[in-house]
């Protein structure tokens, strides 16, 4: 995944918590981020930073996609992580191998509960809250609920019958004010449970009254000047602040359902599935469908569930959705759910799904103003030369010739700024004797119009002629004789300055070097250059291979050669004297020449 095909999707990245998946083109996710702000972060692995390591640099390189699920907290994505890295697995990824759970808080469904941290879920009635992302956090909220409501820490089986007996006689803790002496009658149920409920309205996030009273204390302690304790009832009041007592993407109190939302527009709809196995969201998709006729999104709903749970191989008994449809697996338990953690679910799939429509409208507003490269360059190059049109059609000849022999020119083409070799032409010169650049060009430019015209062929936009203000002028003689020249633009390019002529202009046109219109223009000129030199060696090659020269007894092509480039043709080299070729040749071959010509030694 390039820079360029990420900025074309920055501006649908959210900022808000989430998590990404770099994917790779079969699928395969490759890393699972987490972020408290989804752009910057993604953000990060783009750019020209130096510093970044190469393992990242070949994970964006691998990457064909981008994925993104959206939730309401930072410690909800660290959870989301981690679920899906465990699953998955990811390449990239630091692989997770201690199968560590993160930690809960367990209300122990008992006679006088205990309240304690555990990463076990057990489903004996007890209430569990949580997930806890940071376990330090959660050790601070046990302290502040046992230092508010001392709790019993022992295991005893606190029933009715024992306590009457005596069975137990109180500990420690009892005698450091941290317990009342349940176990033996010193504190009753009723008491005890006033204080169980607290703790639980507490870990829901109802604590006004603990914060307020919390705020008090501290307040009357820094007055006091014990700044230590004000501290330390500082730091309890953050961690309750921080807590949330519910997390959207892991819970204890649902198992295996599927969720599902839908939106659409007018051509497509879209919709988000997450699979929930064991509380844990472990999957998260959304399934795009292209609208065909005017289905209801019940219908699509419908049958694109039946497709994703085929697709991952679901077995969830119980689906969750918005609105009562009817479901083409009839077997499946449908909630609707009102309140609670399953309603929860259903805003966050409607949430991402809600995103991932915008997210599509996004991109497809930026597809549309998006230019290529192509349409770049050439909307300069319009610019730069002040042409009515863009140039999506290029011309420009070039001629090749050796002192005058086997005089050549070629013509190539450019379309939508890229070479067109099909559509190349080469001309051998027939009006034109001797060096003559002026009167090649005219000829040659001639012919390929006068071609064109006949053929009823489309003529390009623009003509570029390697040369100077006399080549451009032989052009334009041949375009004004054909009536055309005033619907091309034509131009010269000079090799020394890379100056740019217009037809009757004095002064050049200097188009910055750095731009992308005159590279277009220089690699134009040079791709003419290099097809018209190809065809002059061809040319000469085949002229070398069938010269008379090559008939002389010792004389081979490349001696031929050398001769017919220095003396012109082969009536001048049968003129030629033995000094002469011998300077070219040498003394061997010159006695050679002479004695097939007729001449005589020196």
């Amino acid at each position: 995944m390039t820079t360029e095909d990420f900025k074309l999707i920055s501006s649908t990245i959210p900022n808000s918590p989430g998590i990404y998946k770099f994917v790779h083109k079969s699928g395969e996710i490759l890393y699972v981020g987490k972020a408290k702000n989804l752009k910057s972060r993604v953000t990060s692995y783009f750019g020209e930073r130096r510093d970044r390591l190469a393992k990242t640099r070949a994970l964006v390189k691998k990457a064909n996609n981008l994925e993104f699920t959206i939730v309401e907290t930072e410690q909800d994505a660290l959870l989301l992580e981690c679920t899906l890295i465990k699953k998955h697995q990811p390449k990239y990824n630091v692989m997770l191998k201690d199968g560590k759970s993160y930690p809960y808080i367990c209300v122990k469904n008992e006679r006088f509960p205990r309240v304690f941290l555990t990463r076990r879920v057990i489903k004996d009635g007890s209430s569990y809250y949580g997930p806890y992302v940071s376990v330090p956090q959660a050790y601070i909220i046990i302290d502040l609920i046992k230092n508010l409501f001392p709790l019993r820490t022992c295991s005893f089986n606190l029933s009715e019958e024992l306590i009457k007996k005596k069975k137990y006689k109180v500990c420690l803790e009892y005698h450091i004010k941290n317990c009342m002496g349940a176990c033996e009658g010193f504190e009753s149920e009723a008491e005890y449970n006033q204080k169980i409920v607290q703790i639980k309205n507490m870990l829901k996030g109802h604590f006004g009254s603990v914060k307020a009273h919390l705020k008090k204390e501290m307040q009357e302690l820094s007055e006091n000047l014990a700044f230590e304790k004000a501290q330390l009832l500082k730091e309890k009041l953050a961690a309750f602040e921080d807590y949330q007592g519910k997390s959207t993407v892991v819970s204890t109190t649902i198992q295996d359902v599927d969720v599902f939302s839908i939106a659409s527009d007018e051509q497509d709809a879209y919709v988000n599935y997450l699979k929930v196995a064991n509380g844990a969201i472990i999957t998260t998709y959304t399934l795009e469908m292209a609208k065909n006729l005017n289905e209801e999104e019940s219908e699509l709903l419908a049958y694109a569930i039946d497709i994703i749970r085929e697709q991952f191989n679901s077995i969830a008994p119980e689906v969750i959705i918005a609105k009562d449809i009817d479901l083409i697996d009839t077997t499946l338990q449908k909630t609707v759910p009102k309140i609670g953690d399953k309603k929860k679910l259903l805003e966050l799939s409607e949430k991402n799904v809600q995103y991932f429509l915008l997210q599509k409208r996004k991109e497809a507003i930026n597809k549309q103003n998006k230019q290529t490269n192509a349409e770049r360059i050439l909307k300069t190059l319009q610019t730069d030369l002040q042409m009515s049109q863009v140039p999506l059609h290029i011309e420009c000849f070039d001629n090749s010739n050796i002192q005058g022999t086997n005089p050549v020119s070629s013509c190539i083409v450019f379309k939508n700024a890229k070479s067109s070799n099909k559509d190349y032409r080469h001309y051998n010169v027939k009006t034109v004797e001797g060096p003559n650049d002026f009167a090649t060009m005219e000829e040659v430019v001639y012919r390929r119009y006068k071609r064109l015209l006949a053929e009823s062929k489309p003529l390009p936009q623009l003509i570029i002629i390697d040369g100077g203000k006399g080549q451009l002028s032989s052009a334009v003689k041949s375009l004004t004789a054909l009536g055309i020249l005033d619907k091309v633009t034509v131009v010269g390019i000079a090799k020394r300055l890379e100056e740019i002529f217009f037809p009757g202009d004095n002064l050049p046109l200097y188009i910055n070097k750095k731009s992308e219109s005159l590279k277009l223009i220089q690699q134009c000129r040079n791709e003419a250059h290099r097809f018209a030199i190809t065809f002059h060696r061809n040319q000469r090659s085949k002229n070398f291979i069938g010269t008379e020269i090559t008939h002389i007894p010792g004389v081979g092509a490349a001696t031929a050669e050398k001769l017919l480039k220095h003396f012109g043709s082969v009536k001048k080299l049968a003129e030629a004297s033995n000094m002469e070729i011998e300077t070219v040749a040498g003394k061997a071959i010159a006695r050679k020449v002479i004695t097939y010509f007729g001449g005589e030694e020196i």
